[in-house]
């Protein structure tokens, strides 16, 4: 294939009346070549959807670890009264947890959801086949959970260490 190039890149510069390769006004390019070039891109571009990707759940997270701090706040009494009648930190905190996880989940089927939508609109509008793996739902639940966990286990734990006198007299 080398020898190939070399012949006609040699023709090409002879026809073209170019005296050096190196002021040639065309490429001699392999479907190697091109196929090398083509892969590199479409890494380039998964790199470049993971890290959007990336900043998206870390934006997610915040925002469920904001709300999840503001039911804290605003059931600052209920969690008092809890520990108040024999609730454990532990209970509290796991409570919140859930939450966490459950808000985490609910986004993670709509994330779902609106991603098989995408998929099958440019199936149609491409005619391109779209699959979508039973692995990449899994992962999809499992990074839902993985962030309610994440993002939601400072506003569990604050919530288990509030002192219930404190928390009872609060409004």
């Amino acid at each position: 294939m080398t020898q190939a190039k070399a012949e006609i890149t040699s023709l090409l510069l002879q026809r073209h009346n170019i005296v050096s390769p190196e002021m040639a006004d065309f490429s001699v390019l392999s479907q190697k070549d091109m196929l090398e070039a083509s892969a590199s891109i479409a890494d380039t571009l998964t790199i470049l959807l993971a890290s959007i990707a990336g900043i998206s759940l870390i934006v997610g997270g915040i925002g469920i670890m904001n709300m999840m701090m503001t039911t804290v706040t605003e059931r600052t009494r209920e969690i008092g009264l809890r520990k108040a009648i024999g609730a454990k930190r532990l209970d509290i905190s796991l409570q919140f947890l859930a939450e966490a996880v459950m808000l985490t989940f609910v986004g993670g089927v709509l994330g779902i959801i609106l991603g098989s939508g995408a998929a099958y609109a440019i199936m149609l509008f491409t005619g391109t086949a779209v699959k979508i793996s039973l692995f990449s739902i899994i992962l999809a639940f499992g990074v839902a959970a993985g962030i309610g966990i994440g993002f939601g286990y400072w506003p569990a734990q604050k919530a288990a260490k509030l002192n219930p006198i404190e928390a009872l007299r609060y409004e």
